[in-house]
């Protein structure tokens, strides 16, 4: 694990270290608009298609929905105590339910569970995120983002509309080319492969863009401090124990908890941004937890091996 994280960090550190030299005058935000685009619309939808055309996809796939929509939902309503308790603005409580809920799954999550555990694992990502992670962040968190912020639109879109997107199409063809037991063409499945490659270097040295020591403020320190305890502490915890009551293996359920242990998704501060919630208080919470991760990751990949060995 530890190996791994320096990895990753490396490679972040290539992104942030963009943010300053902007080579060829690219900015970090301009270049990471281009690499999330491309990742978004060919890449990833490239990886869901390999991976999920020969997963095992059956009845784990509904526990890792309940285990991802129960941790993500305990997460939301945790932060909404504290807001109620401590009666903290709406543009920011909006903020913090957001980043002390959705986890960075893929973009990190992604990287780290396939050096962590293998290849195998990179089924888990994709199936937490396609089938617990986003639906609940394009419904509930939307709920959350238009009810504490402010809908810019003239006509609302419908919550449905967000699915319409290409890694859930993707999604949709691989679990039914699996289901009917078709097989790729081996010209196919390397075309697939060689775009799966490129996710991981991407997806990381975009989060690497997308970090700023420059959002991290004293003013905004106490409101992030219940995100930071919530996300990276009781959440994990709470996964953990929800975990032993699956019929998961238990080496999946150490990669399924550890997935849902990811500091808060960079995908939050769009919606921050689109319904007026504290962009930079999200931000901040974004760049806090990544850092902390290198420590919390590690902590809880122990918890779970120890728990599994005993």
């Amino acid at each position: 694990m530890n190996s791994t994280l320096i990895q990753m960090t490396l490679i972040m550190v290539c992104g942030a270290g963009w943010r300053f030299a902007k080579p060829a005058g690219l900015s970090a935000e301009h270049t990471r608009q281009v690499l999330t685009t491309v990742v978004y619309y060919l890449l990833l939808p490239a990886m869901v298609l390999e991976v999920l055309w020969t997963a095992d996809i059956g009845l784990h796939s509904f526990q890792y929905t309940l285990l991802g929509v129960g941790s993500i939902v305990f997460a939301m309503f945790c932060l909404w105590l504290v807001g109620a308790l401590f009666k903290f603005e709406d543009r920011r409580l909006g903020a913090m339910i957001l980043a002390a809920a959705f986890p960075n799954v893929t973009y990190l999550g992604l990287p780290v569970l396939e050096q962590t555990f293998g290849s195998w694992a990179r089924s888990v990502v994709i199936q937490m995120d396609l089938f617990a992670t986003s639906p609940l962040l394009f419904t509930a968190g939307v709920m959350v983002a238009r009810h504490y912020g402010e809908d810019t639109a003239e006509k609302p879109k419908s919550l449905w509309l967000f699915f319409n997107a290409p890694p859930f199409w993707a999604a949709a063809v691989a679990v039914i080319l699996n289901i009917n037991g078709l097989v790729a063409p081996v010209w196919f499945s390397g075309v697939l492969q060689k775009l799966s490659a490129s996710v991981v270097p991407l997806m990381l040295f975009s989060l690497g863009l997308a970090l700023s020591w420059k959002t991290v403020t004293v003013r905004n320190m106490p409101y992030v401090i219940p995100v930071i305890a919530i996300k990276m502490a009781l959440m994990p915890l709470f996964a953990m124990l929800l975990a032993r009551h699956l019929p998961i293996a238990f080496e999946y359920q150490a990669a399924a908890v550890l997935d849902l242990s990811m500091p808060s998704m960079v995908l939050g501060i769009v919606f921050c941004d689109r319904y007026r919630l504290d962009s930079a208080l999200y931000a901040m919470a974004v760049t806090i937890t990544t850092a902390i991760s290198l420590i919390t990751l590690p902590f809880w990949h122990s918890m779970l091996m120890n728990s599994i060995n005993r």
